[in-house]
């Protein structure tokens, strides 16, 4: 048996375009990915990939679902057998077997650390936004950055009192461990929210003083902190920025900062700008361009490459127009092209930064600067290395340095159409250089073939019906008949709680040992319907249904990436077919969703529902009232049943508008 945590780091690092792309030819449709389906003939492509919940779905047959589950029904394969094919894809470890008590405690150390992170980020947040000096001092700074409440609202920005020991006092008298608070160098574990004061041995806060900003990881769960001392206090001071330590949550070289908040406008827009700073993804967030991510300081590593690789292949580097920013793209570039990117540079103007440039621009002023100033890598880096240089011996060390750039391209295709261009613009006969970047990808032909070759059963066409198509329309379990509109309105149900299932849609709701509570959309469904002993004709709602409501108040939970990562084949398949979108609405016609949306539709919905089983009810008791057989008083108590069932259905069709329906 394959462990939970290795599950999770397959899931993690399966990509559904990069999976599918194995077997189907796929084109770009807007946001998402299109193919002809490879689980039935079909002339017009209705296969589509979403790589926004990493799910894919046909419209014609039905059939999709995660990677794991998309290997299963392509490759006829068992559940552990299709992980083993996406961990040997991408090169991940395979631990079978019950986790050891050293595993589960790591893995407890984990969440501690999460759970640690979530605390204190709110706490930087409310002394920001409620404390008098987070008011006067954090918010005063941010405000004269010219950051609006609802962006340093959307990024978390906080702010932290200068007395050091407040804050680890607080988390202890909260009863958080200790250990969590401080990292232990040698195994990682801890958040570094503090270190201990060599004189006395007392817990001091890290970060006490400072303006902070949460570095948020892709599951929306908080990994580090990155703090800045203000600017009147930044004079003489050595340490401006302060970074939480290395972990296991956090490692500088590892995450991205902004990319929870961004990566939704990467697939929409296909390409990622990288900046240098938090304040400059943050400023062009205001901007209006949301697409933008930043590593910590300059140095940007394989790692968070293949991160934005999971949304997009278009790459734009945005530097200040300096030498200092020339040569950090130089860096980059041999480091970024191996990975397949279509990698482009922006120089803004002399003496702007994306932040006060995104200060005084419009992001339609901000993205026609773009369009017409972005250069191709290799074009700048012929320019850069080549301009005003006469020594032979200097020009062909340059010119040598940018065949070995197009070495290093993985794509046959582009790496030839390069050098066509670079033949002509560095004047060399185009065999001279082909030659000399064979020799040179020979000489790097380890590092070039760590991309995997398809195996035989990749190389498999004949596709097996074995897992069905899951129907939306199921034989009922508790009724008799059910009609097409009760099955659609049950779909409709599960469809919002596989969407939003975690989203509070009632504030306050007072329960009956006279307390109050916040009640989510999953909780509202199974409450309501629970009130009367209702249920789901379909048992896979039900039981989609009783699990939203069992997770729905765990840490981080979010109801679409559950379901579409569900080990069970037909939850993952019926939550891609419920969150797949086959229209891709224009942005001028989308509507932002209003609050308040979610509770409106399930409210009627429910009542639909509801209304639905009282119309059935009321067939099933005319047609009683018509058996031969029955004495007096049972028909008179089916009369008097029928008359109090008209009578809920007509206050029901009432609230619904569905006047057609009284008379009947």
């Amino acid at each position: 048996m394959i462990d939970k945590a290795t599950i999770n780091r397959i899931m993690d690092a399966a990509d559904i375009v990069d999976v599918v792309s194995e077997f189907v030819t796929l084109r770009k449709s807007g946001a998402n990915y299109k193919g002809l389906c490879p689980f039935h003939n079909e002339r017009t492509p209705s296969f589509y990939v979403t790589p926004a919940r990493n799910i894919c779905h046909c419209f014609g047959c039905g059939k999709g679902g995660n990677p794991v589950g998309f290997i299963m029904e392509h490759e006829q394969m068992t559940y552990p057998e299709a992980l083993r094919w996406l961990a040997n894809r991408y090169h991940i470890e395979i631990r079978e077997g019950e986790q050891t008590e050293q595993e589960r405690e790591a893995e407890n150390d984990r969440e501690s650390m999460y759970i640690v992170n979530e605390r204190v980020a709110k706490y930087f947040e409310d002394i920001l936004h409620n404390h008098v000096d987070g008011l006067a001092i954090g918010m005063q700074y941010l405000r004269s950055r010219g950051f609006r409440d609802d962006t340093i609202k959307k990024f978390r920005l906080g702010y932290d009192l200068s007395q050091g020991e407040t804050l680890p006092n607080l988390l202890l008298k909260e009863g958080y461990k200790e250990k969590y608070l401080l990292t232990d160098e040698n195994t990682g574990v801890g958040t570094g929210i503090c270190y201990k004061r060599e004189r006395d041995g007392q817990l001091i806060d890290r970060f006490a003083g400072r303006v902070v900003f949460p570095w948020i990881g892709l599951n929306g769960k908080v990994v580090g902190f990155n703090a800045r001392k203000l600017d009147q206090a930044t004079k003489g001071v050595q340490q401006k920025y302060v970074n939480s330590p290395a972990s296991t949550l956090y490692h500088k070289d590892r995450e991205l900062y902004g990319i929870y908040q961004a990566k939704k406008a990467i697939y929409k827009e296909g390409c990622v700008f990288i900046v240098e700073g938090q304040t400059d993804v943050i400023a062009m967030h205001q901007c209006g361009i949301e697409n933008v991510v930043a590593g910590s300081g300059t140095a940007f590593s394989v790692h968070q490459t293949r991160t934005l690789r999971r949304f997009t292949n278009n790459i734009i580097l945005i530097y200040d127009n300096d030498d200092a920013g020339k040569h950090a793209a130089m860096e980059r570039i041999d480091m970024m092209l191996p990975e397949g990117i279509n990698l482009k540079l922006l120089f803004l103007p002399e003496g702007e930064d994306p932040d006060s440039f995104a200060r005084k621009h419009t992001a339609a002023d901000f993205k026609q600067y773009i369009e017409e100033h972005q250069t191709d890598c290799i074009h700048f880096k012929c320019d850069f290395l080549l301009k005003g240089v006469t020594d032979p011996i200097k020009r062909s060390e340059a010119i040598n340095s940018i065949i070995k750039s197009l070495s290093l391209i993985p794509d046959q295709i582009v790496r030839a159409t390069y050098v066509t261009d670079c033949a002509y613009r560095l004047g060399l006969n185009e065999a001279t250089l082909i030659s000399t970047m064979n020799k040179m990808i020979r000489q790097n032909r380890d590092s070039n073939q760590n991309r995997n070759q398809p195996s035989a059963a990749a190389q498999q066409t004949q596709v097996s019906a074995a897992v069905q198509r899951i129907p939306v329309q199921q034989p009922p379990l508790t009724m008799a008949t059910v009609n097409q509109q009760g099955d659609q309105i049950e779909t409709m149900i599960i469809q919002m709680i596989i969407r939003h299932g975690e989203e509070i849609i009632f504030e306050n709701v007072e329960t009956d040992d006279g307390g109050q509570i916040d009640m989510n959309a999953a909780e509202y469904v199974d409450y309501d319907l629970g009130s009367d002993n209702l249920s789901f004709h379909n048992p896979l709602y039900n039981r989609v249904l009783r699990e939203a409501v069992e997770h729905s108040r765990d840490e981080g939970f979010k109801a679409a990436d559950y379901f579409t990562r569900h080990p069970d084949v037909e939850i993952s398949m019926l939550a891609a077919q419920l969150t797949t979108d086959r229209v891709q609405i224009s942005k001028s016609l989308q509507k932002t969703p209003e609050e308040g949306d979610t509770r409106i539709r399930l409210e009627h919905l429910v009542l639909d529902f509801r209304f639905n089983y009282v119309v059935e009810q009321l067939k099933k008791l005319r047609a009683r009232l018509l058996q031969p057989g029955l004495s007096s008083e049972e028909m008179k108590e089916l009369i008097t049943q029928i008359n109090d069932m008209q009578m809920l259905r007509n206050k029901m069709a009432r609230k619904l508008g569905r006047n057609d329906i009284i008379a009947s």
